[in-house]
């Protein structure tokens, strides 16, 4: 079995949480990748915290890589020019190599001219700062990551820990990436956006949470529910549930619901030999084309485009 090689640079100032991400999540991966960690120079890094780090490998490293991963540096080292030591070392990646960001990390590759034209996201904190910088990017400040291939960015801090297990789940299919989030104690699967993690005013006292009433939900994906059928259940009009589900999710009702029809069908394309329009009316689309629609806005890819990706990965 061929391990996949992923290279992981480390810069000034990486936070080092996020740094260490790659190596524990897919070092769990049983065997399947091999993380190695470099700098643009092959020294010791400094991190934002009171220590650095020694890593083992300088840029030559990334000229070796099949997935790059760059870590966040500080919201204070990030400007709209790349140093001349940063991008000799991205000038080491061979053409068509996987690059993944982690946070601030897409600021690098959008400096160097990587994310013109494509969808991206980082940290909702800098989003204004990053529409400003870098305008040919397409930015969606709202989900936890995007892949628009070869280049996947992720948001802040543990959207790394997503985005890794997409890794994983991309390449060796879901069975593999809910053991890897099981061995790490993460879930396999995060619901919802960037958007819900955003500074919200404290609820009121005694407030109700509209969690039984996603939960209740996602046992009747196959039915057509409604914001009438949601606000009934959990005993709210339809304008206060609406209001308080988006504080909770940071999302609308009929947005989640899309998208946790859309996790559901990807489950069963990946686990199952059901048909596209079975797998539609199983998860409440009310037609294969339907679905086709949404899985192909989230993803970007049709369901046997899908299907075949997975098969491959059992």
């Amino acid at each position: 079995m061929r391990r996949e090689r992923v290279v992981v640079l480390a810069l000034d100032g990486v936070y080092p949480f996020e740094l260490g991400i790659p190596s524990r999540i897919l070092g769990a991966a049983d065997g399947r990748y091999e993380v190695l960690t470099c700098s643009v120079d092959g020294r010791p890094v400094r991190t934002n915290a009171d220590f650095g780090v020694t890593v083992e490998h300088g840029p030559e490293a990334l000229a070796t890589a099949d997935t790059v991963v760059i870590a966040p540096v500080a919201p204070d080292r990030l400007t709209g020019e790349v140093p001349g030591d940063i991008l000799a070392a991205l000038a080491l990646i061979r053409p068509g190599t996987r690059i993944v960001s982690i946070c601030t990390g897409a600021f690098v590759l959008a400096a160097a001219g990587l994310l013109d034209g494509r969808r991206a996201t980082t940290h909702w904190q800098v989003a204004d700062r990053f529409r400003r910088m870098f305008p040919r990017v397409d930015l969606d400040p709202d989900v936890l990551f995007v892949d628009d291939h070869p280049f996947l960015t992720s948001a802040g801090a543990a959207s790394g820990v997503d985005i890794c297990l997409h890794l994983v789940r991309k390449d060796h299919g879901s069975r593999l990436a809910n053991s890897v989030a099981r061995r790490c104690v993460v879930p396999p699967f995060r619901d919802g956006g960037q958007a819900q993690y955003i500074e919200q005013p404290v609820p009121e006292q005694g407030a109700a949470s509209t969690a039984a009433t996603r939960a209740w939900a996602l046992e009747r994906l196959g039915e057509p529910l409604t914001l009438a059928d949601l606000s009934g259940h959990a005993r709210m009009s339809q304008r206060t549930f609406a209001r308080r589900f988006h504080d909770e999710v940071g999302l609308s009702p009929g947005r989640w619901l899309i998208q946790q029809r859309v996790a559901r069908a990807r489950h069963l394309l990946e686990s199952s030999d059901l048909t596209v329009d079975q797998i539609a009316g199983r998860v409440g689309f009310a037609t294969g084309a339907s679905l086709r629609q949404h899985l192909n806005a989230a993803i970007g890819v049709s369901p046997q485009a899908y299907r075949r990706t997975f098969q491959t990965a059992r």
